[in-house]
């Protein structure tokens, strides 16, 4: 803000007030100078020169406070403002509002803002607070009441919070309203992609990120920057399209383009955290030391409240669902690499660090499955559906899972029963029956199959499954002895689609209690091809097939091989086919017929004899090893044999030989 030159009049004598009248135009002119330079550290101090001429001057204040934030010195600016709120009636809320905001103090920022809403700067401000606390909707609803004609790239900033409100399907007409197309710039280009990925567009998206790209490029070369700082300012979008590779699962170029980001590090730090943190999801538990290396320069231990946070200012720069995943995958990673205490305690303070999302819950249940702690994990699950009933679809399906694998069919089967969007499609009932069945419980799965017949019967959809429920049913009550209740299903089936297994199931099912009934519905069934010339009642009255004296299956083998001669075609006879340059009429020598068997069990293997001479003996020279001595002892006291023969023979034999050895040295 350049200041205006004033005139300061004093009550005291005209001689006297005239030097420093002039001593403050000529502050505020080396004031303007230093503020149009950039220095604002200067100016800083001639602003200071001013408020000790002339106290309470508000250009001098403001220039002061705006030279103080554009030096990034936030608390020092804060003080001065406080300062000044102390001695006279000049309101500094917006900028008060700005610094806290720039230190991350949110609530507090929203706080001083109140009673500002009227101006375009507060307005402006607010939504990038809102926005930054996770309140998309609000941030949203305050953009669309800007005066777009005055703002520049407005467009840019309100695409961004559709996104992020996830409320993409509204992007377009906010860009058709006002016939501003989203090539108009990179930016924009940027973020109408995200909110086709968001509607999961993702070949619309790529060829947008890739015109995007196209744009950033010619624009930043006109503004005259260097190659390395146009690939810096276009990170953001080089990240995005390896992602859209990833999610089309074009995973080689994804992995590609993420390493050549990590290892140029040509990227702003958020991008480079993102690129990061996609690499590792993508590559998974292949390489977890050197993911963990990674994630170790993006997430420190500090000394503040929370034990944890990311480097290099990560936390004001990313979204709290970037942050989560990053934090997310380190905790998987230690998992996998079985470092259960830096796990614990990570996944310890992450409840506190995102309040009300599921994941630091499914973390801990994660942490408790990996020491086997199945009974503490159903329990953490549990307690967690019943504080939160609306967002406990997620938790519910892990606790059955973790419960079914523990062999805790009832635990399960409850946990499916308390999800009432998919209580009563056919897979859940057919998993909650299953695992009542393991649990002993047949009347609470009679029970569940009831009551998915009657949410089916009102049910006005036009993908009914009534008829698949209630087949299924039919067979569980007659498997378990309920045939009443089976009969009368399945004749509901018979007479509401003519299914061919309903009708069997019946006769089958009547043929115990009412034989007649069970005769009348056989009679829809239409008769089998090949038995027109069979009588089946005097099938009955036999009493078995005769065994043959040949043996009982002779005259089927007869038959068959009767048959098969008939219908054996006559093989053609080929010439063999020969070696290269081999001559039949001169084959040469005989092939060896054991050629093909293993050297050692071949007739002609002989085995390499075994080195057997003496033990060295360690010692002075001339000593006798005592084993050596005893051994011969007692063979001296042994009466002669004939093995004790040929053993001495091979003893002799093989003194003599080391003998010529020696003498041969």
């Amino acid at each position: 803000m350049a200041p205006k030159p004033k005139e300061k009049a004093k009550a005291s004598a005209a001689a006297a007030a005239a030097a420093p009248v002039k001593s403050i135009e000529d502050l505020f002119t080396s004031l303007n100078r230093h503020i149009q330079r950039s220095e604002y550290e200067q100016a800083v101090k001639v602003s200071d020169q001013i408020l000790a001429a002339a106290p309470g001057d508000e250009d001098a204040i403001r220039c002061k406070v705006v030279a103080l934030v554009k030096a990034d010195s936030i608390e020092e600016a804060l003080v001065a403002i406080k300062d000044s709120s102390k001695k006279g009636s000049l309101d500094l809320s917006f900028f008060k509002g700005y610094c806290l905001y720039r230190q991350n103090k949110l609530e507090e920022a929203l706080e001083s803002l109140k009673g500002q809403e009227g101006s375009t700067e507060s307005m402006l401000l607010e939504s990038q607070i809102l926005y930054r606390i996770g309140k998309m909707g609000a941030s949203v609803d305050i953009y669309q009441k800007l005066p777009k004609s005055t703002i520049d790239s407005l467009e840019i900033n309100l695409v961004a919070g559709l996104v992020s409100a996830g409320r993409s399907s509204e992007v377009q007409g906010t860009l058709d309203a006002p016939r501003v197309k989203a090539t108009s710039s990179f930016e924009l280009a940027y973020n109408t992609a995200c909110s086709l990925i968001e509607r999961e567009k993702y070949k619309d998206a790529e060829q947008l990120l890739l015109s995007a790209r196209r744009i950033g490029q010619e624009t930043l070369m006109e503004e005259n920057l260097a190659d390395d700082d146009v690939e810096i300012e276009l990170a953001p979008i080089a990240v995005q399209i390896a992602y859209v590779q990833q999610i089309l699962g074009n995973t080689q170029e994804a992995v590609a383009s993420y390493t050549d980001l990590v290892k140029r590090n040509l990227a702003d730090e958020s991008s480079l955290a993102v690129a990061v943190n996609n690499l590792i999801a993508l590559k998974g538990p292949k390489d977890v030391s050197d993911g963990l290396r990674k994630l170790d320069k993006v997430i420190e231990k500090s000394d503040g409240p929370e034990k944890f946070q990311l480097a290099r200012g990560l936390d004001l720069k990313l979204s709290q669902k970037q942050r989560e995943a990053i934090y997310t995958n380190r905790v998987l990673l230690l998992l996998h690499s079985n470092k259960m205490d830096k796990a614990r305690e990570l996944v310890g303070v992450l409840p506190g660090m995102f309040p009300g999302s599921l994941m630091p819950v499914l973390l801990q249940a994660a942490v408790h499955v990996r020491e086997n702690k199945a009974a503490k994990t159903e329990e953490i699950l549990g307690q967690y559906a019943d504080k939160f009933p609306d967002r406990s679809k997620v938790i519910l399906l892990a606790r059955a899972q973790v419960a079914a694998a523990a062999g805790h069919p009832q635990i399960a089967a409850d946990s499916l029963a308390k999800i009432p969007d998919i209580q009563h499609k056919p897979a859940t009932v057919s998993t909650i029956v299953s695992l009542k069945e393991r649990a002993g419980d047949t009347d609470g799965a009679d029970a569940v199959f009831d009551s998915a017949i009657k949410w089916w019967s009102n049910a006005m959809t036009e993908d009914n499954k009534l008829n698949t429920i209630m087949q299924e049913a039919a067979a569980f009550k007659l498997r378990h002895g309920r045939k009443e209740e089976a009969a009368r299903l399945y004749e509901q089936l018979v007479k509401s689609r003519g299914s061919i297994e309903a009708l069997v199931g019946l006769i089958q099912t009547a043929a115990h209690a009412d034989i007649e009934k069970a005769e009348a519905y056989e009679k829809q069934l239409k008769p089998l091809l090949g038995l027109k010339a069979i009588d089946v009642d005097s099938l009955e009255k036999t009493s078995g097939a005769k065994q043959a004296e040949k043996g009982p299956n002779a005259g089927a083998t007869e038959t068959y091989e009767g048959k098969s001669k008939d219908k054996a075609k006559k093989k053609r006879k080929r010439k063999p086919k020969y070696p290269k340059g081999f001559d039949p009429a001169n084959p040469g020598p005989p092939l060896d017929p054991e050629r093909w068997l293993p050297k050692r069990e071949r007739s002609s293997y002989r085995p390499k004899r075994k080195d057997k001479r003496a033990a060295q003996i360690r010692g002075s020279q001339g000593a006798v090893a005592k084993e050596t001595a005893s051994s011969s002892d007692t063979k001296s006291n042994q009466p002669a044999n004939p093995k004790g023969a040929s053993q001495n023979a091979v003893q002799s034999k093989a003194s003599s030989k080391s003998s010529r050895k020696k003498s041969r040295k």
